[in-house]
């Protein structure tokens, strides 16, 4: 129930499972004996209808509680009604809104062929890069995990500085490495979706830049 709420995947719950619901959006549940459990209103929640001291019908966004076991045919009806409007729903991970790990593939793909052909990056990667169908997996892996993972897909497993030390590269190299990746991102993915690998490649290259001035002075990144 979480995972759909955060997805903004239109919830009903009526008894127990407004409840659950509640819970789910952090109100506290009482518990009730023989009866269905009842939650508080969940913060920023609308009561329509109260039963004592605890909200009997609310809603939240695309939640819809109903805390008695019989679910009024009207409350169905409307609730069904709205669906057609709720048809689209919110990204449930970073990597969902970017359209995925086949979009992260296509960027990765993208961005190496151009630093491959560039003058100051395509030196380091053909020093250092000899199976590149390897190295593009196992960047789409560090990128699909950087982003929230994918169920079956195995998390990248590695440590990001200890991957670039050694790579006898600067300042220049890393800057013109978001560069790249950045006008690569924008080229293949909407405008949303690029904006955040770009923010993400950004607060890597501060983290690897930062290591790299802490021991060397030089900058680590360039062969991800």
């Amino acid at each position: 129930m979480t995972g759909a709420l955060r997805r903004g995947v239109p919830v009903l719950g009526w008894g127990s499972g407004a409840a659950l619901l509640g819970r789910a959006l952090g109100a506290a549940v009482t518990a009730s004996g023989s009866a269905p459990d009842r939650s508080a209103l969940p913060r920023g929640a609308h009561a329509h209808a109260w039963a004592g001291t605890h909200p009997l019908h609310w809603t939240l966004d695309r939640a819809v509680a109903w805390a008695e076991p019989e679910l009024p045919p009207a409350l169905l009806a409307a609730f069904l009604a709205a669906l057609p409007g709720w048809a689209g729903r919110r990204p449930g991970s970073p990597l969902e809104s970017v359209g995925g790990a086949a979009a992260v593939r296509e960027v990765v793909t993208a961005f190496y062929a151009r630093a491959r052909a560039d003058a100051l990056l395509g030196p380091v990667f053909a020093a250092h890069v000899a199976d590149w169908p390897a190295h593009l997996e196992r960047v789409t892996d560090f990128w699909v995990t950087l982003l929230g993972g994918e169920p079956g897909r195995a998390a990248w497993r590695g440590n990001l500085n200890a991957a670039h030390a050694g790579l006898g590269v600067r300042g220049a190299h890393l800057g013109r490495w978001l560069a790249l990746w950045d006008a690569t991102a924008r080229e293949v993915l909407p405008a949303d979706a690029a904006a955040l690998l770009s923010a993400r490649a950004a607060v890597m290259g501060e983290r690897l830049g930062g290591a790299a001035r802490a021991g060397s002075g030089t900058s680590q990144a360039g062969g991800t």
